[in-house]
């Protein structure tokens, strides 16, 4: 490469001149595009969500299931190491509300922010209103899985992106091999499904899609939105020892006497 102080030029190897301060120019305005989020490239790319978008597709599988009388979600969690102590707080399942949870996908740092917000907004609203605030109106601010139930439509599943979209889903995927896990949920699923056939059928794809060869309690978070008898909307976790009683029912797994 031939440095021409007189031109403000460089001849790279193959005889082409570049003029540098255009070239240097062009580079800096990209680096300007890679780091900014509301800057377009070029070719109308927003490089930080398509790079936020890339985090959500390496991240540990989340399924959420819309059945008639709940909605199921359930999340792998990435175990790096088996001397990690088990952690007893959830890792991809949180309460919002009393009638609203969500499951995450990505970097847990910016869904930790996410939750935060979403809680505050729904306690204003609660404070403001004297009244759950409505699960879409939570929804349209936020970017990530969703789900939860209100008495004017009932039990509802949303799923939203970094990019800001989102839609109302009967089952959907997000993580790693969210394309397969998808396919097989669109097979699969059917409108009239009850929450305990939801449940089965999460674990049944989560278990086919996985990386892992084998699914237990330990690689797993479920939770579930439901109205009890007495009109009340709970939330609940399942506890390791249910979870692997429901892997069990629903044929993933092998009863302990028999997998010995």
């Amino acid at each position: 490469m031939v440095w021409s102080d007189y031109f403000h030029t460089m001849e790279t190897d193959r005889g082409v001149k570049v003029n540098l301060k255009r070239h240097l120019k062009r580079c800096h305005s990209f680096v300007l595009i890679l780091s900014r989020t509301t800057i377009f490239s070029p070719e109308g790319r927003l490089y930080q969500v398509e790079y936020a978008m890339e985090a959500i597709g390496n991240a540990g599988t989340a399924i959420g299931i819309l059945s008639k009388d709940g909605v199921v979600l359930v999340g792998e969690k990435k175990v790096t190491s088996k001397l990690l102590q088990t952690s007893t707080s959830t890792e991809k399942m949180y309460k919002i509300d009393d009638h609203v949870a969500c499951a995450v996908a990505g970097i847990m740092s910016d869904a930790n922010i996410l939750i935060n917000t979403a809680r505050v907004q729904a306690q204003r609203y609660t404070f403001a209103y004297q009244e759950p605030m409505p699960v879409e109106q939570l929804v349209q601010s936020l970017c990530d899985t969703k789900q939860g139930w209100d008495k004017n439509y009932g039990f509802q599943l949303y799923m939203s992106d970094p990019s800001g979209n989102y839609g109302g889903w009967k089952a959907a995927a997000i993580g790693a091999n969210n394309q397969a896990a998808q396919s097989m949920l669109k097979q699969d699923y059917k409108d009239e499904i009850t929450r305990e056939e939801a449940v089965q059928l999460a674990l049944k794809v989560l278990s086919k899609t996985m990386d892992s060869t084998s699914l237990t309690s330990d690689k797993l978070e479920l939770a579930e939105v439901f109205v009890l008898p007495s009109g009340k909307v709970k939330y609940q976790v399942c506890s390791p020892d249910a979870l692997s009683k429901l892997l069990v029912k629903s044929g993933v797994t092998q009863p302990a006497a028999e997998a010995s």
